[in-house]
This record gives C-alpha cells, sequence and structure tokens, in this order.
C-alpha cells in the first residue's frame, strides 16, 4: 500500500516539532523516501541514536514484510 510524503512528515513533526524536515519520494512509488531530519535534540547523539529516534517516530510503518513504506534513505543531525 503506497503512502504519501506528508504522512511520513506529520509523523515525524509529531516527534520533532520544531525540526527542519524535508521528505521526498524519491521512486514515485509511494514506498521509496528519503527523509531529511535536521533537530536540536540530535545533539550529542551519534548516528544510530538520530535514526532510531526517526524510526520510532514513524510508529511501525517500515515493519514487516507487509510495512507501508518500505526504504527510506535518513539524513540525521543537529542544526549548525
Amino acid at each position: 500500500m503506497a503512502i504519501e510524503a506528508q504522512q511520513i512528515e506529520t509523523l515525524l513533526r509529531d516527534a520533532f516539532p520544531k525540526a527542519v524536515i524535508v521528505v521526498t519520494d524519491v521512486a514515485g512509488d509511494g514506498a521509496h523516501y528519503a527523509a531529511e531530519v535536521i533537530d536540536e535534540s540530535f545533539r550529542g547523539l551519534n548516528r544510530v541514536q538520530q535514526q532510531r529516534a526517526v524510526y520510532a517516530a514513524l510508529k511501525g510503518m517500515m515493519d514487516g514484510s507487509n510495512a507501508d513504506l518500505h526504504a527510506l534513505a535518513l539524513t540525521t543531525k543537529a542544526p549548525d
């Protein structure tokens, strides 16, 4: 089942309300996305910790073989 970038952004915005968030459908199929999340809460966290926080915000959208979201290329960081 395809999802829209706005659905992903809404979940991320709920978890990171002050973040700069850009979500892009990279394949045009509603299942393969790239997301950039820049948020102060990432300061002091390593990349794995940052990405785990993003995956947790997606509330299971990527879990299992029948997941709505098949692939998500993540770029995460704290603001400069």
